[in-house]
C-alpha cells in the first residue's frame, strides 16, 4: 500500500542533513582511496591544507625532518614516540622509523584518521580522555606542539604530557611561553629554532628536559 503524501514528507531529509551525509560519504571515500592507494604510507601532510581556525601551521620540511630524526634518536631501540598536535613531524617519522619503533599521532583534526590505529583523536580541553592503549608513562619521548599560545592550553596539554611520558619531553611553542614552559613542565630552551612553511608573527622556540642533538642550524 502506498503511503500518503504526508507520510512521504515526513520521511524526506532536510537539505542540511543531506549535505552533511554527502560530506561524510565523500570523506569516507577519500579515506578508503588513500588506504588502498600506493601512496598511503607516504600520505603527505602537505596534501592537507592548514586550517588556521584550528591554529594549524605546518613545519618546514627541514624542521619536521630534524625533529623526526631527533625523536628516533631520543626514543632509542624499541622506542615509543607520541606526537601531540604535531602531524608534520609524525608524517616524517612514518618514512623513517624501523619496525621496532612505535609512533602515535594525537591530533584534533580527524582528517588524519587515515593513519588508522596510530591516529588518536585528541582535544586538549579533555587532556586525559585517551584510549586504553595509550598506557600511563609508556612513551620514551613525547613530542608536542600545543595548538595555542595560552596558559590554559599549555597547562591542559601538560597533563597529557605528564600522563604519557616516562622521561623525555620535546616541546615547540612560541618564545613568549618560555617562563610558563619552565614553570609548568621544567623544560629548558634549546638552541634549535623551529621554522614553518609560512611566516608567523610569533618567534618559535624548542624546549626539552634532556640534551637534544640538534643545534640552531639543523
Amino acid at each position: 500500500m502506498d503511503g500518503s503524501d504526508e507520510d512521504d514528507d515526513g520521511l524526506q531529509l532536510s537539505a542540511h542533513t543531506l549535505a552533511a551525509l554527502q560530506e561524510f560519504y565523500t570523506e569516507q571515500q577519500q579515506r578508503e582511496s588513500l588506504k588502498s592507494g600506493p601512496d598511503y604510507d607516504k600520505f603527505a601532510v602537505g596534501a592537507v591544507e592548514e586550517d588556521w581556525q584550528l591554529s594549524q601551521f605546518w613545519y618546514s620540511d627541514e624542521t619536521a625532518l630534524s625533529l623526526a630524526k631527533e625523536a628516533i634518536e631520543a626514543s632509542g631501540k624499541n622506542g615509543r614516540i607520541a606526537c601531540v598536535s604535531a602531524p608534520s613531524v609524525y608524517q616524517k617519522l612514518k618514512g623513517l622509523v624501523a619496525d621496532d619503533v612505535t609512533v602515535y599521532l594525537l591530533e584534533y583534526d580527524r582528517r588524519f584518521s587515515v593513519y588508522g590505529d596510530e591516529f588518536v583523536f585528541y582535544d586538549y580541553n579533555n587532556p586525559l580522555d585517551l584510549p586504553e592503549r595509550l598506557l600511563q608513562h609508556s612513551f620514551d619521548l613525547v613530542l608536542v606542539d600545543p595548538p595555542y599560545l595560552s596558559e590554559e592550553c599549555l597547562r591542559k596539554t601538560a597533563e597529557t604530557i605528564q600522563f604519557l611520558s616516562k622521561g623525555k619531553i620535546l616541546l615547540c611553542t612560541g618564545a613568549v611561553m618560555e617562563d610558563l614552559v619552565t614553570q609548568i613542565l621544567g623544560l629548558k630552551m634549546c638552541k634549535f629554532i623551529p621554522k614553518h612553511n609560512r611566516s608567523l608573527a610569533n618567534e618559535f622556540k624548542c624546549f626539552a628536559n634532556y640534551d637534544i642533538g640538534l643545534d640552531a642550524a639543523s
